[in-house]
């Protein structure tokens, strides 16, 4: 697990799309499936399940609200630049996480920076955890406090970012990374047929980025707006699409298993690396 600090910015909607891994949307509803987590304060900010269905525009115009609301506030050095993006990426050979496996992560990061504190749940900073790709979770704050004040960071952040990605490795038995000089990059064979096979079916099955992510994501959004129409037969029809959006789901995992079946075999084929062993002469 590797956490990587990104110089900070003036708005959030870069790092965002850059979290997402494509352009900002006004259309496209993002659930709790791709919002991971959230500052605690938005449950007292919002009513009800609202905040799971808005848009990338709208979350992005939700973390930019205390730089507009404050607008001379800044850092010691009169730096207004308030948004922080940290990244964080799994060891290529992990487990892909679970949801509430990445919430717990992104709470436990946000401690780390100091933008999250225990027992101030409806104040605060404004904060988004986003995990719309494989293997990889993005956290963007708002420096700026609710009340207008500015959050300096802990002194050596990165050493605590570092080693909270050392416990969390070590709390949920992720693949640890190693450093030093006995560590060797990987060797990689060339593709099979098998593999690039195996490929497709990852890119058709990825939770967030693929095809029928999309299409997901799509009857998800639409179950969430007929849920809200009164009538006994919205509900039922809103119901409906939860199955569906529960179907394609489904569907997503069996080609993500059927994915690594294909490469199995290849796995377990591969020889081990021949020992060089050197004989001396009597």
């Amino acid at each position: 697990m590797i956490p990587r600090l990104h110089a900070r910015t003036h708005s959030p909607r870069d790092p965002l799309a850059e979290a997402l891994g494509r352009p900002l949307s006004p259309n496209e509803g993002l659930t709790e499936y791709t919002i991971v987590a959230h500052w605690p304060g938005l449950d007292y900010y919002t009513p009800d399940d609202e905040q799971r269905t808005w848009s990338s525009v709208q979350w992005a115009e939700h973390l930019e609200g205390p730089y507009l609301e404050h607008p001379f506030t800044a850092s010691a050095d009169d730096d207004r630049r308030a948004i922080l993006h940290l990244d964080i990426r799994l060891h290529p050979d992990d487990r892909e996480l679970t949801g509430p496996e990445w919430a717990e992560t992104a709470h436990r990061f946000a401690r780390a920076t100091g933008i999250e504190i225990p027992g101030a749940a409806e104040h605060g900073w404004r904060w988004i955890a986003v995990q719309a790709q494989r293997g990889r979770l993005d956290l963007i704050a708002n420096l700026i406090h609710l009340d207008g004040t500015w959050r300096t960071l802990p002194a050596h952040i990165l050493r605590r970012l570092a080693d909270e990605a050392r416990r969390i490795e070590q709390d949920l038995n992720l693949i640890p990374i190693r450093t030093g000089p006995t560590a060797r990059p990987a060797v990689r064979p060339a593709p099979t047929a098998s593999a690039q096979l195996a490929s497709v079916l990852t890119q058709l099955a990825d939770e967030q980025a693929g095809p029928l992510a999309a299409v997901r994501g799509l009857v998800e959004h639409t179950s969430h707006r007929i849920a809200r129409q009164p009538g006994a037969a919205d509900t039922g029809t809103a119901h409906r699409l939860e199955l569906i959006a529960r179907r394609l789901h489904a569907i997503q995992q069996d080609l993500d298993t059927t994915a690594a079946h294909l490469v199995q075999p290849l796995i377990a084929a591969a020889a081990p690396v021949a020992r060089h062993i050197t004989h001396r002469s009597p």
